[in-house]
């Protein structure tokens, strides 16, 4: 009995974070460039006694484990927004931001800004990186235009070109924020294609969401309903017994 109660809140502890998954990908619904998550599971076997003495043998005991949450990097639709510092990629590829202890990160999400200094910065204020690095604008440059290869041209000519960065396989990134990422090796895309004025939106689909919502939601009840039966089977036993050696 009690094996099976174990059974049973393993897999409600792996609904519960699936649940988890599910509510931060609807609460992401609307954020620019945000990647979806969907939580993997496998079987995990508990080890039995070695040892043949013992009639019948131990049967093996399957509980589910938490393999991993992967990212759905998916392209979402293209926004046009009009503003002239929002970029979106209509290829492969991410944004290289630079965080606060200088190392690189990648993201999809191109609603950047300029900040007081007038350096082009994301929604958190982390340095978006040009192939020269950092890039700050003056009035003297007047409009920023920026090119579907990424170069950046002004009133003062050319400014350099916005970085964009590939991997091969982009399921290795690790998710550091919702819409922040950190990977080794980086490439150089074969073709960008950049959008100015508009951004990528989430690929989050509320019907696909709310879907799964539902499916794990009665499973989670479902799952507790069976530890609840389990319990009082286990107290009825535990009161016959006494009432027995009464």
């Amino acid at each position: 009995m009690e094996n099976a109660q174990l059974v049973a809140l393993s897999r409600q502890s792996i609904l519960r974070n699936h649940l988890d998954v599910i509510a931060n990908n609807m609460a992401n619904i609307n954020t620019t460039g945000f990647k979806s998550q969907n939580l993997h599971f496998v079987e995990y076997i508990m080890p039995v006694a070695d040892g043949s003495a013992f009639e019948p043998a131990d049967r093996k005991i399957s509980y589910v484990d938490m393999f991993t949450t992967r990212t759905d990097f998916e392209p979402g639709s293209v926004k046009v927004t009009g503003n002239e510092f929002d970029l979106a990629l209509n290829s492969d590829g991410f944004f290289v931001v630079q965080m606060e202890d200088g190392t690189e990160a990648y993201t999809r999400a191109g609603n950047f800004r300029l900040d007081a200094t007038g350096q082009l910065v994301t929604i958190d204020g982390d340095p978006v990186l040009t192939q020269q690095g950092p890039i700050t604008f003056t009035r003297e440059d007047g409009n920023v235009q920026i090119a579907s290869d990424g170069t950046i041209a002004t009133n003062l000519g050319v400014r350099g070109n916005i970085r964009v960065a590939n991997f091969e396989d982009p399921r290795t990134l690790e998710k550091i924020g919702d819409t922040l990422f950190t990977g080794e090796n980086p490439n150089v895309p074969q073709e960008i294609r950049l959008v100015q004025g508009a951004v990528e939106t989430s690929n989050v689909f509320g019907v696909t969401e709310v879907t799964r919502l539902i499916e794990v939601t009665r499973a989670y009840d479902a799952t507790a309903k069976v530890v609840k039966d389990l319990d009082e089977l286990r107290q009825q036993a535990i009161s016959k017994l006494g009432q027995i050696q009464a």
